[in-house]
């Protein structure tokens, strides 16, 4: 595809990736407004709640991204059978997605309940501990219908429904808002149950919009075709596991690199780890929009590859780079020339706020080098390609990112900021590697649509 087709071919495909990453990012950010919700409405109770929140959520995060990880390869696979036209084929593909996610669901919160009795090996104040352990595990059975409902987001995404996954998802956050209020301070016949409320409250909405999601899926008439009696297949869910467990992989490993750059950020001290956290709100937020990007542009091609379109897939793959880059280099102006600004808003001290600052300066060059990495990272997904991609930013987060974040931190001098800059050119050689793989592998399927 040459000069004007190929832009004309990436015009046309602008509308429908913005059609689906806003609502994958708006649901993705609906996940992180349970915890949101805990915080502000255990805040009168005192710091010890607070910090439990802030405990339990460091370590439930890592779960999240594990099962979003792993349970979005359902809606490549769904995607690829709407887009070939195999619609019979895609309540099989659902049915054996649901159990697959209610056991990787049992797994995780069992894994997580497991992770309990280590809480006093790591130094942990022992007051907080010794507060939350009902939350804790409020919030380990929370990832049982998250996990479920989760499968339900991916195949509405697959087959172009995109807003009534994310609809679900803030049903739950709807409802979480009363069950909070009432179960922590006790409201009518409900107890008065505090922090312990706040996790059971979370896990009752959860419960409860899964429901309605099922009873969506079991009794609406444009549901009929995602319904068909078939049997949960042991085969499906090896092959949907297979294919999203380096992805699941692949996102607690990021996950998990962050925290240990906040950790070395901690080497600067308190106001350092201030500086950080009020950096790191703003920049989780931004997060959701390359991984939106990513969770469009992966159904996109796979729709498309399912098709049988070889030649659109390059077009939407350049189109999910500038629909990111253009959301991200937005956001880069912004925190360039307004981050001191923004660290205002969160709080008023002026060495926190210069820490902050100097952060958002380096997170500015960050959302490009972001905005190419997930869209191919994306990009690949669709084409069932996943496990070398994984191992591509694994590299990039770990034996890249951190040593050259911390050579630029104390060797060049750059404090905490230079922590992140180790970042900036972690990503872009990460993307510039997809970029070339992405490249490498449609042009096998130009040669052989079979590959």
């Amino acid at each position: 595809m040459r000069g004007r087709a190929l832009i004309g071919a990436i015009r046309h495909e602008v509308p429908a990736i913005v059609g689906l990453a806003l609502p994958i990012v708006t649901g993705l950010a609906a996940s992180t407004l349970i915890g949101v919700t805990d915080s502000l409405m255990l805040a009168p109770l005192g710091p010890v709640p607070l910090a439990a929140v802030g405990l339990t959520g460091a370590v439930a995060v890592l779960f999240y991204a594990a099962i979003y990880g792993l349970l979005s390869a359902l809606s490549v696979r769904i995607g690829a059978a709407w887009g070939a036209g195999e619609g019979r084929a895609i309540p099989g593909i659902l049915r054996s997605g649901l159990a697959l996610g209610a056991l990787v669901g049992v797994g995780s919160a069992l894994l997580m309940a497991a992770l309990w009795p280590l809480l006093p090996l790591l130094h942990q104040p022992e007051e907080v501990v010794g507060a939350m352990r009902a939350y804790w595990f409020w919030i380990c059975a929370f990832l049982i219908p998250f996990s479920i409902l989760t499968v339900f987001k991916s195949a509405f995404e697959a087959v172009d429904r995109p807003w009534l996954g994310t609809a679900f998802a803030f049903l739950g956050v709807a409802i979480n808002v009363p069950l909070n209020y009432g179960l922590i301070w006790g409201l009518g016949p409900l107890p008065q149950l505090g922090l312990t409320g706040a996790g059971l409250a979370s896990f009752l909405a959860e419960t409860i919009a899964l429901g309605a999601a099922f009873l969506w899926w079991r009794r609406a008439p444009s549901m009929r075709r995602l319904r068909l009696r078939r049997q949960v297949a042991l085969g499906e869910m090896g092959l949907t596991f297979r294919e999203g467990a380096p992805l699941g992989a692949m996102y607690v490993v990021e996950t998990a690199s962050v925290s240990v750059a906040t950790l070395m950020i901690g080497a600067f001290g308190t106001v350092a780890l201030a500086g950080n956290q009020v950096a790191m709100a703003v920049g989780g937020l931004l997060y959701m929009l390359p991984m939106g990007v990513a969770g469009a542009v992966a159904i996109r091609v796979a729709q498309e590859r399912g098709a049988g379109n070889v030649d659109a897939l390059r077009p939407i793959a350049l189109a999910a780079v500038g629909v990111a880059g253009v959301w991200l280099v937005a956001a880069a102006v912004t925190l360039a020339l307004q981050g001191e600004a923004i660290a205002r808003l969160v709080t008023d001290d002026p060495q926190v706020v210069a820490v902050a600052a100097a952060i958002f300066l380096v997170f500015a060059p960050m959302q490009i080098s972001d905005a190419v990495q997930s869209a191919m990272l994306g990009a690949l997904r669709g084409l069932s390609d996943t496990a070398w991609p994984a191992m591509v930013s694994a590299i990039a987060y770990w034996p890249v990112a951190l040593p050259l974040g911390y050579v630029l931190a104390h060797w060049l001098g750059m404090g905490p900021s230079g922590i992140w800059a180790g970042y900036i050119l972690a990503l872009a050689g990460a993307g510039a590697a997809l970029c070339l793989r992405f490249w490498h592998r449609t042009a096998l399927l130009a040669q052989s649509p079979s590959v």
